[in-house]
């Protein structure tokens, strides 16, 4: 696959955050028609800094941690680049291929997981040689979790989960559905089981169409052949693994089981943090932080990254 980039950099100089002088660049990636637009920030003032770039979850995300469509209006990832800029880590942060309306056509001739992965690792190949940052840190959050599992595999120096699964896609459905109705959960089973089978399901049930349509269904094929327990036995690298106890969507028992599977894991448990970072105190809290910006990104969360990075 040819991957051309062409980079286009703007640089602000009138964002400073507390003693820092930080500074951020627009830079477009193209992976063939794909247009991957995103945002470095970095201190200017040091020479030399660690890099994070952030992978992320399903949707179509934005650099920010915004979705369209759904309204999704959290900014935590910006809000978690600008605190880890404020300790001297530069973040690099892009438009996940989904996010923009613009390379829908494109991506419905390739609809296929692996294609994430390859815009990882052309971000990771831009940023390689570039001798302002001293190492390379891919953040994985949900779905990006096995993204950036996969593309840690070289030119990484570490590599850390949030809120990532421990099995592969197909089994988490399954259990995920059985937890509220036993009778949801064997329908998702039918469904995964024709389609490792025979590739397609012949009959979607109606109660299941949003997960599985038609369009959807080959890439769920592909997303299925990767199961976490295994790629993350393949890192050669320190790996962090973080889930929140608020989390909704991903509980700390995957991420306990992702430990189990590479003992020499560091595992951080933090309690109140959610499924978009932020540190919640009253339940009912959680769905509203995903819909505003206004609640506090978990502190925790930035120190256990910010004490893994520069260690």
């Amino acid at each position: 696959m040819k991957l051309l980039i062409y980079i286009f950099i703007f640089i602000s100089f009138n964002i400073s955050y507390s003693q820092t002088n930080i500074i951020s660049e627009e830079i477009l990636l193209m992976n063939d028609s794909i247009k991957l637009p995103g945002t470095l920030s970095y201190n200017k003032d040091l020479k030399s800094q660690p890099l994070v770039i952030f992978i992320h979850g399903s949707g179509n995300v934005d650099r920010n941690g915004n979705q369209d469509g759904v309204n999704i209006k959290a900014n935590y990832i910006k809000q978690l680049a600008d605190s880890l800029n404020i300790r001297g880590i530069a973040f690099y942060r892009y438009d996940k291929r989904s996010a923009s309306k613009e390379n829908l056509k494109f991506m419905m001739d390739d609809l296929d997981f692996y294609c994430f992965v390859d815009d990882a690792n052309l971000a990771v190949a831009n940023f390689k040689n570039d001798n302002r940052f001293n190492s390379i840190t891919l953040i994985g959050h949900s779905q990006g979790s096995l993204v950036a599992m996969l593309a840690s595999q070289e030119d990484v120096d570490r590599y850390v989960s949030i809120a990532g699964v421990s099995d592969d896609m197909g089994n988490f459905i399954i259990n995920s559905y059985k937890v509220y109705s036993e009778e949801m959960g064997n329908m998702a089973k039918e469904h995964i089981t024709e389609l490792k089978e025979t590739g397609t399901i012949k009959t979607v049930n109606p109660a299941l169409a949003h997960l599985f349509s038609k369009p959807n269904q080959p890439f769920f094929i592909t997303w299925m052949a990767y199961n976490p327990s295994v790629e993350i036995k393949k890192l050669e690298i320190p790996v962090l693994i973080i889930n929140g106890t608020k989390d909704l969507q991903v509980k700390v028992e995957e991420a306990e089981k992702l430990h189990e599977e590479k003992p020499n894991s560091e595992l951080v448990i933090i309690e109140n943090m959610n499924h978009v970072l932020k540190t919640i105190e009253k339940d009912e809290d959680n769905i509203k932080s995903y819909y505003s910006p206004d609640f506090p990104l978990s502190e925790e969360l930035i120190n256990s990254i910010d004490t893994f990075i520069n260690k």
